[in-house]
């Protein structure tokens, strides 16, 4: 059937930091970056505002013409109440000269999901204190490539096996024949890793190879994006042209200090080909292990080298999951908890 897919994942990308600071080639985040970030909560704030305090309008003027009548106290009063506002302000710019490493890792993550204009959620949503269920044992087999992702200390990058994963479909342009496909092919893969998986329903998010944003609050509340699965086309995704049926990835996100996870990953399946396919005798089968294919790029498994895999990039005439395909996904089941972020 030529080749099923082509892989796609951020796995070429450098982790970075949850809290967006830049980094030395070292690693650390440079005072001046510490600096650079708090200027621009500064300017966003003025840009949301207007550089005005909107809500002290009217207020204000009341102040104003009530300080006239204030005693002399009450004027030693407010001008002691500024110092001490001040000598916060210097103690806490103090603070930060002195642990910038600290406000990094503790107290901005903590702070950015609150901002208006934050792209991350709040910490910890949905996460339990172990996880949600638990991998079968492994076929013991090392037929099976996990995404790589460079500089990174850690064996492998995997979603969080303590909250569930939520998924949606776009059921636009879904081929005759295809009803319940996604849900057995999620299914399998939930049963393979012992992770949990929630259906949320339709979706009319539109697929986005290249830049889907991970926290869409508007749209799925204030958690990561679900795994956004669609029907599509060539003239849609142009990655899809071609012999390639289908393409599946994650993005990945990462607490400072803590392991790196995978969240709000995408399928994106060729309508027209899938069409093509379902003419088959066992099309529907051929067209489900595509499916499962792809959710295995979503969850961590690279294509393997072993042509009996169903991780294989040109698929045999394959339509189950193979020893080396479940000993992966049983690996990646047991991903770190990381209920910081």
């Amino acid at each position: 059937m030529g080749v099923l897919d082509r892989e796609w994942s951020r796995k070429d990308d450098v982790p970075p930091s949850s809290s967006g600071l830049r980094r030395s080639s070292s690693g650390r985040v440079p005072q001046w970056a510490l600096e650079e970030a708090l200027n621009e909560q500064l300017r966003a704030y003025a840009a949301v505002t207007g550089g005005k305090r909107t809500d002290r309008g009217p207020r204000r003027r009341r102040r104003r013409f009530a300080a006239s009548r204030r005693s002399s106290a009450s004027r030693r009063s407010s001008a002691s109440k500024l110092r001490v506002r001040t000598g916060a302000l210097i103690a806490l710019v103090i603070a930060l000269y002195l642990s910038p490493s600290v406000f990094e890792r503790e107290i901005f993550p903590d702070v950015l999901p609150h901002l208006p204009w934050s792209n991350v959620p709040p910490r910890g949503v949905e996460a339990a204190d172990a996880p949600l269920g638990t991998p079968p044992p492994s076929t013991g087999s090392s037929n099976y490539t996990l995404f790589d992702y460079p500089g990174l200390k850690q064996d492998f990058v995997a979603y969080d096996p303590c909250r569930p994963i939520h998924y949606v479909v776009r059921p636009d342009f879904a081929p005759a024949g295809t009803d319940g496909i996604v849900q057995e092919a999620v299914a399998e893969v939930a049963a393979a890793t012992g992770l949990t998986f929630v259906f949320d329903g339709p979706s009319a998010e539109a697929p986005s190879p290249e830049d889907r944003d991970p926290y869409q609050p508007a749209l799925y509340g204030e958690r990561w994006a679900p795994v956004l699965i669609t029907w599509s086309s060539p003239e849609e995704v142009p990655d899809l042209a071609g012999p390639t049926a289908g393409l599946g990835g994650s993005e990945i996100a990462q607490r400072p200090d803590k392991p790196v996870v995978l969240v709000a990953g995408q399928v994106m399946l060729d309508a027209p080909a899938m069409t093509q396919i379902l003419e088959f005798d066992g099309g529907r089968d051929h067209v489900k292990a595509i499916v499962i294919h792809e959710l295995g790029h979503v969850l961590g498994l690279d294509h393997v080298d072993n042509p009996n895999q169903l991780m294989h990039e040109e698929n045999n005439g394959r339509t189950t999951l193979a020893d080396g395909d479940l000993a992966g996904l049983a690996t990646l089941g047991a991903g770190p908890c990381v209920p910081e972020l």
